[in-house]
């Protein structure tokens, strides 16, 4: 369902397990949006951005990202993104997973990509979006998380099932 904006919220005319009917609040994202891990093969170091977000008036480090052109596959979108926001062109991409990140109140889905390795290639064209790139040490990556230097929902999925499943 394409829109004109980023958003809608609608209203949904639902039956409960139950058996009563209610009306229940909906926002509507009508692009999905993809996350990209990439990770350095040499030394399983994972490029990073180091991001300031208004609507939580919160700083951590996120993983390229962005919401899915109308006709993007995920691995288009996410090469893309990867490009634009850290000035690295990551190499084949591949699915790790894709989830709901609110599915009680908002109809949206996040695909989380991984790359292994990137060419650099010069300046991001959004380099406006972030503090800094960087290539941040597999080692530092759990102590980011316990931190709480990752708190963007998509980075830190990403990050927790990097840390889970290094091999994935």
């Amino acid at each position: 369902m394409p829109a004109a904006g980023w958003l809608d919220v609608a209203i949904a005319d639902i039956r409960l397990p139950d058996g009563r009917q209610i009306d229940h609040h909906v926002v509507v994202y009508p692009y999905p949006a993809v996350g990209v891990l990439v990770v350095r093969p040499k030394d399983g170091a994972v490029l990073l951005l180091w991001r300031h977000r208004f609507t939580t008036d919160s700083q951590g480090w996120e993983i390229p990202a962005g919401r899915m052109e109308e006709g993007e596959t995920p691995a288009q979108a996410g090469a893309r993104e990867t490009l634009e926001e850290t000035g690295w062109r990551p190499g084949p991409l591949r699915e790790l997973i894709a989830y709901h990140p609110l599915n009680g109140t908002a109809r949206q889905t996040f695909h989380v990509l991984r790359a292994d390795g990137a060419d650099y290639v010069g300046e991001p064209v959004d380099a406006y979006e972030s503090d800094r790139v960087e290539w941040v040490p597999a080692a530092d990556l759990a102590g980011h998380v316990r931190a709480g230097r990752v708190t963007n929902g998509l980075a830190l999925t990403a990050l927790l099932h990097h840390l889970a499943f290094p091999e994935s």
